[in-house]
């Protein structure tokens, strides 16, 4: 198993319910298919560098977790069409 990062920014205009229920759907979409989450990093709400959406702001978290190397893919696929994430990126950690 590999170990990976992804860093999801999520729409700031959103009730705090919905942002909640935007990190379990991604976290339930890591276990779905076969990957462990290891710890969620909130990095609250942060200005982004550049407008996104016609937005300023947005919430930052990172989730790291274990999972086969066709994990990645397959999570990238679905966080991609999520209204409410901004942007993502999942990287590979080194060991």
């Amino acid at each position: 198993m590999n170990q990976y990062e992804l860093a999801l920014v999520v729409n700031a205009k959103i009730e705090d319910e919905e942002r909640a229920t935007t990190l379990e759907a991604v976290k339930e979409l890591i276990t779905r298919f076969g990957g462990t989450v290891t710890n969620v990093d909130d990095w609250g709400k942060k200005r982004l560098a550049y407008e996104i959406q016609k937005m300023n702001e947005g919430f930052y978290y990172f989730i790291q977790f274990e999972a086969d190397s066709n994990v990645p893919d397959e999570i990238e696929q679905r966080v991609r069409i999520m209204e409410k994430v901004i942007r993502f990126l999942c990287i590979r950690k080194d060991a």
